[in-house]
């Protein structure tokens, strides 16, 4: 009897994944048909014609079909070596495993940092690669900002562009306008980021979820709306050029400085390179995400930080407990926008140029999937993250078209195996109720 329902089950698993492999293969065939199985091709005399590529199609519902099957196949095997890993396990024992998370985190973080410190001075750094982490870098540092107001305060905003851009705008202006150097604007943008943080806090106050987001969704295409068509102020579509360069405290990255002037590679008696500037360029960057993140760090071990905390959690508790949450939620919009000013800050510094094109609602979409792929509330989670999602691609330019399907099928297989991000630790900074003289005998 044992034999023969053993039998049935491993029939049924067999006949469950073989229908699970040709629903996926089907469903592939009709997204693969008009995205790959057609293809435009000029014509030597002049218009075009219509190439079919049916045997891509094919290949595609194959390799979905198979690999479907072994996924489900595997299923009960997979659930068995990773999920009763932690059956079982008693409080002090979950305890020890998240300490442990911490201190794997906090290492891996510290791996990271010293390998970003002395990048540009790897064998393998060129111009390319040292450009493209400062991009990297960038992306990191809007997804500290934005994981203080959905990581930690678990505010949805779909918006955060709209901060990105009034801190390059407003380091345009100052600069171009009134002559004020990066380091004097920097302040003046996170702060006035910040304002417009608060500005858009107050009209959410009492809104949650896919009400939120919809309203934070409003207001980034709000801003993006008025530097088009604000000419007179935002230069419209063109955008702001002629933004000062970053300088060396006042020595220039330039090969012939005028009569008066020590440029850098004068200062300090070395050739001339134009990849002075991109190193340069990239500590800055690098200084203002490590200021982000020990910033972050700090508030969250404050009061502040707990409340943010609380909030994400349950809101109804927090109010019966008498926490001000139209404050807190405030403080959130408000730190999030500061950190998304500073970089718009060193973006304008860096293009040298601003236009609207730069601050799409693609953007905040791209920042919010840093944020979730690396684990809410995390920040080793945010830096893995930003290099998986901007480095890995730029770097797979060889793949052509393939590129972004590629990119599309890491990202689904993310969600499916790790959907609480790549450090998916929401861990609370304080725990209530549990001593270390108590832990200790528990042990």
């Amino acid at each position: 009897m044992v034999q023969y329902a053993a039998s049935d089950a491993s029939g049924g698993q067999f006949r469950g994944a073989l229908r699970e492999a040709a629903i996926a293969g089907v469903i592939m065939v009709g997204l693969a048909l008009p995205l790959v199985g057609f293809q435009l091709e000029n014509q030597t005399g002049g218009g075009v014609a219509i190439r079919y590529r049916f045997d891509w199609v094919v290949i595609a519902a194959l390799v979905t079909f198979f690999g479907r099957f072994a996924i489900a196949m595997a299923r009960p095997w997979l659930a068995g070596a990773f999920g009763g890993a932690s059956a079982g396990a008693s409080g002090v024992r979950t305890q020890r495993e998240r300490a442990a998370s911490r201190v794997t985190s906090a290492r891996l973080g510290l791996a990271i940092g010293l390998v970003a410190l002395v990048l540009p001075f790897l064998p393998i750094a060129d111009r390319y690669v040292v450009d493209t982490a400062t991009t990297v870098m960038i992306y990191v540092m809007l997804g500290l900002g934005l994981n203080i107001v959905v990581g930690l305060a678990g505010l949805l905003d779909l918006g955060y562009v709209a901060f990105y851009a009034v801190g390059a705008y407003a380091f345009a202006l100052l600069s171009t306008t009134y002559g004020l150097s990066f380091w004097i604007c920097l302040p003046l943008a996170g702060i006035m980021a910040a304002f417009f943080g608060i500005l858009l806090g107050f009209p959410v106050l009492r809104l949650r979820g896919d009400y939120l987001a919809i309203v934070t969704l409003g207001f980034g295409e709000i801003i993006r709306v008025v530097l088009i068509n604000f000419d007179a102020l935002t230069g419209g579509p063109n955008g702001i050029g002629g933004i000062p360069r970053l300088t060396f405290f006042g020595y220039p990255f330039i090969n012939r400085a005028p009569e008066g002037v020590t440029a850098f590679h004068e200062l300090f008696g070395i050739p001339f390179a134009p990849i002075h500037r991109v190193i340069f360029l990239y500590y800055v960057i690098f200084a203002l995400v490590l200021i982000t993140a020990v910033v972050s760090m700090r508030l969250r071990r404050l009061p502040i930080g707990r409340a943010w905390e609380a909030l994400r959690e349950d809101e109804i508790a927090c109010r019966s407990l008498g926490i001000n949450v139209t404050m807190v939620k405030l403080s959130a919009f408000a730190i999030g926008a500061t950190f998304g000013g500073f970089a718009g800050t060193f973006f304008a510094a860096r293009q040298g140029l601003v236009s609207p094109e730069s601050f799409t609602f693609w953007e905040s979409a791209l920042v919010l999937m840093i944020v979730v792929l690396g684990g809410l509330g995390s920040q080793v989670g945010v830096v893995i993250a930003a290099i998986a999602v901007v480095a890995l691609p730029e770097f797979s330019r060889d793949l052509a078209q393939f590129r972004m399907l590629a990119f599309g099928a890491a990202m689904v297989a993310l969600m499916v195996w790790r959907p609480g991000g790549i450090i998916g630790a929401r861990a609370p900074s304080l725990r209530l109720g549990r001593t270390p003289a108590r832990t200790a005998r528990e042990a």
